[in-house]
């Protein structure tokens, strides 16, 4: 079902056909970080191929049923080894997609510091993009996109900085290469009000290599973009629980001695004509004297 407002998005993690022990565990620290948020189905998956016509059905199959609008998709084989797909759904149908392939990966258990530095449940990450290609080239566009949209979590107006504790560091070494980096934030004492902030690697860390990319079509885009319409404010008009929907009237000062009155107002007839009988009464009297 389509939503003007979203709530925060989902996200189903799983495996294909077949995986390796690198994938494995990058999935693993995928749904490690997005625990708060997210599916993630342990069986392998046959014919789910998301880039091919009819290969990305069970997928929004899954979508559907876990009611998550994002995918992360991990398969392993001799023409694409580490392969991971980055998907968005759209009403459950497949609105865009990124494929990259995983290199030189370091876990999160790989890394020694020290564990009251490790991010918490539902914190709020920083995003650095660093380099220029993410401008310029296409496909570091849409990834950088999808990325986004895939650890910001829930989306909020106001935000406590004491939760922002970590960042994502995406640096563009190549027009077809990302190098993804997770850190802790430490606060450090600088002599003034606001504290020096260090990085701290917490993992996990990996080269994100582009291999192919499906942008939406643009009629879909058009509708998801849809936002609602907000109502206009109506003036003089209020909502109380108890009431509901409350108005006020603004009647000008009635200015009643300057009033014209109708000449058919029956009672001012009969007091005109009562006045003319007095008068004509008290003439005869005067023509007529007893």
């Amino acid at each position: 079902m389509e939503r003007k407002v979203e709530t925060g998005k989902k996200t189903l993690i799983l495996h294909g056909t077949k995986t390796s022990a690198v994938l494995n565990s990058v999935l693993a620290n995928l749904f490690h970080l997005k625990r708060d948020n997210a599916v993630k189905f342990s069986k392998k998956n046959d014919n789910i191929r998301p880039f091919e016509s009819g290969g990305e059905t069970s997928l929004e199959f899954f979508s559907l049923k876990t009611d998550c609008s994002l995918l992360v998709y991990g398969s392993h084989s001799k023409k694409r080894p580490n392969n991971l797909v980055l998907g968005r759904t759209y009403d459950h149908h497949i609105y865009d997609l990124v494929e990259v392939g995983v290199e030189n990966f370091k876990s999160i258990e790989s890394y020694v510091y020290d564990k009251k530095l490790a991010p918490k449940l539902g914190s709020k990450p920083f995003f650095a993009f660093i380099g220029e290609h993410f401008e310029s080239v296409e496909e570091l566009k849409h990834l950088k996109e999808v990325l986004l949209d895939l650890f910001r979590g829930e989306v909020v107006e106001n935000l406590n900085l004491a939760g922002v504790d970590r960042v994502f560091v995406c640096t563009a070494i190549s027009p077809t290469t990302v190098y993804m980096m997770h850190c802790a934030l430490r606060l450090k004492r600088s002599g003034t009000s606001i504290p020096r902030m260090e990085l701290v690697e917490v993992g996990p860390s990996m080269d994100l290599v582009v291999r192919r990319h499906r942008l939406p079509v643009e009629s879909l885009k058009k509708e998801a973009m849809k936002t609602a319409d907000h109502a206009k404010k109506m003036k003089n008009v209020s909502k109380d629980p108890v009431h509901g929907k409350l108005g006020k009237v603004y009647i000008p000062d009635q200015q009643i001695a300057k009033m014209s009155l109708s000449n058919d107002v029956k009672g001012l007839k009969r007091e005109r004509r009562e006045a003319k009988q007095n008068k004509d009464h008290s003439k005869k009297q005067k023509i007529n004297p007893e």
